[in-house]
């Protein structure tokens, strides 16, 4: 979610100022709206959609909620969340399917907003939720735009109709119509309707687009808009809405590094919703749009719920049951790692999953410097091994290790981190499967969720015989010493346990990073 970074960034900024205040005055209310509606300004949040978004804040913060709130800080923050969920839309708005099929989803849209793509993604989604799309190639006039759209359909895994050439040859409005009388005879139940562009709004745009929305009478009319159009944004749909008016709002290229904010005004200038959003250049990369949790990524709180879904689509449920049990009986191999990491791409970005983490913002430029090509390293290293190396890591002998850093392109180094790595990991998640808590390097354990009935040797023999019975003074109160922070932790990591709560250091954040990827 790029696009948004800016403002999510000025956001966060303006809240952690906030937060440092015990009880708020109409002056800090003030100076709050004021930084808000300068970050949505630099954002190219429409005006008019900045300035009802900033009254309503005001009126709200102002009010008795947060006076008699406990934290009025985040009383504040509550009240920003909610009026940034009202202006994109609300609720969820998901496709309408038809009573009888076909159900008939036309494209709108300028010329490079994503139309194309976007018709092969949401053709590819269709698919997997047990629908059989068919894409009719009604783009006649963009250069090679009927090859591209047959080219993402074969990506896919759909049918495309596309009788005519294209290049300026054929009528829209007939392949439009014929499209849709070939998806009833061959049992297609969803079509998709990809129409063409223009650089800007004009007159024939329109005629064209009214025309086969005439013919064809969609069920949906999903307006595609690049959320990297600036302020245009908002004039652009309000004339598809005059001359087409469409039903939905597909938002394109939100990982691109524009404001994109004016993507955001969108559905509160036309009152449409907004139904999709596309994160990315695979055909995966589409997300039903949830305006809660937009708002939620855009103040950093995070969106656990869309990275839980999208776990579910990628981990099978009865494998995560056979690893669990892998890992309780020590029987984690290289194998099962690879697994684990070819289900982690199918996921898609890790950066992008990290960034759906609560706070993660705040760590941003660890998350810029995160390499994605370290996965595929590490899976060069392990398909380079042979089964029985894989299988038992403690056969990998000098030579092996050499054999290995040649066939993978990488070092002999790079291997051992990596087979350290993967004990140390195996180790801590074996800790994890058993119901314990894993000591991670430079960090100790946990204070308070040890597992039940643990205690280490040393515990055991100060509890029958209540202390060291060494006879030298020194060694005898280092011994106790050392009992006492075993039995009574007081360490404080990740904030738990006795003492002030504390966050990693550097070095532990360091430590934690080996464990995952290069230092």
């Amino acid at each position: 979610m790029a696009t948004f970074g800016t403002l999510s960034d000025r956001l966060t900024e303006t809240f952690r100022n906030l937060r440092t205040k015990g009880k708020l005055t109409a002056a800090d209310v003030d100076g709050t709206v004021r930084e808000i509606r300068r970050a949505l300004l630099d954002a190219d949040v429409a005006l008019v959609v900045v300035k009802e978004f900033t009254a309503k804040v005001r009126e709200r913060a102002l009010g008795d909620e947060v006076n008699k709130a406990l934290n009025p800080a985040q009383q504040v923050v509550q009240i920003v969340n909610e009026e940034l969920v009202h202006i994109l839309g609300g609720e969820q708005r998901r496709l309408q399917f038809a009573k009888t099929a076909p159900t008939v989803i036309m494209l709108a849209g300028l010329q490079g907003s994503g139309k194309t793509t976007f018709a092969g993604k949401l053709a590819k989604q269709l698919e997997g939720e047990g629908h059989t799309p068919l894409l009719v190639a009604a783009d006649l006039q963009r250069p090679n735009a009927v090859n591209q759209l047959q080219v993402v359909a074969e990506q896919a895994g759909a049918t495309v109709f596309a009788p005519e050439p294209g290049n300026g040859v054929g009528d829209p409005v007939k392949v439009s119509r014929d499209g849709v009388e070939y998806a009833r005879r061959q049992q297609h139940d969803v079509v998709i309707i990809d129409t063409a562009g223009r650089l800007g709004v004009d007159a024939e745009l329109m005629k064209q687009a009214a025309d086969i929305r005439k013919a064809v009478d969609p069920d949906e009319v999903l307006f595609v808009i690049d959320a990297m159009i600036g302020q245009d944004a908002v004039n652009t749909a309000k004339a598809f809405q005059e001359g087409v008016d469409f039903t939905g709002v597909v938002l394109s290229k939100l990982d691109g590094d524009a404001r994109g904010g004016a993507a955001l005004s969108v559905a509160s200038v036309t009152g449409r919703p907004i139904i999709f959003a596309s994160t990315g250049e695979r055909l995966e990369d589409l997300e039903p749009f949830h305006p809660d949790r937009m708002a939620s990524r855009i103040l950093d709180l995070g969106d656990i719920l869309t990275l839980i879904e999208q776990a579910q689509q990628a981990f099978d449920e009865d494998e995560a049951i056979k690893m669990a049990e892998k890992l309780a009986t020590e029987a984690f191999t290289l194998e099962d790692f690879l697994d684990q990491l070819q289900q982690m791409k199918k996921m898609g970005s890790m950066k992008k999953m990290l960034g759906m983490l609560p706070g993660m913002g705040q760590m941003k430029q660890q998350l810029d410097d995160f390499d994605e090509r370290e996965i595929d390293r590490t899976e060069a290293i392990i398909r380079s091994m042979t089964p029985g190396e894989r299988r038992n890591p403690k056969v990998l002998n000098g030579s092996r290790r050499l054999r290995i850093a040649r066939g993978s392109g990488m070092t002999v180094t790079d291997v051992n981190q990596l087979v350290q790595r993967f004990e140390q990991a195996a180790k801590m998640m074996k800790t994890v499967a058993r119901g314990g808590t894993p000591n991670i390097p430079g960090m100790g354990a946990v204070p308070g969720m040890g597992r039940p009935g643990a205690s280490s040797k040393r515990g055991k023999k100060a509890k029958s015989s209540g202390g060291s019975r060494s006879g030298n003074p020194a060694k005898r109160a280092a011994e106790n010493a050392g009992v006492t922070s075993t039995a009574t932790p007081t360490g404080s990591g990740f904030g738990l346990g006795g003492g002030a709560a504390q966050a990693p250091s550097e070095a532990d954040l360091a430590e934690i990073q080996k464990l995952f990827g290069k230092s």
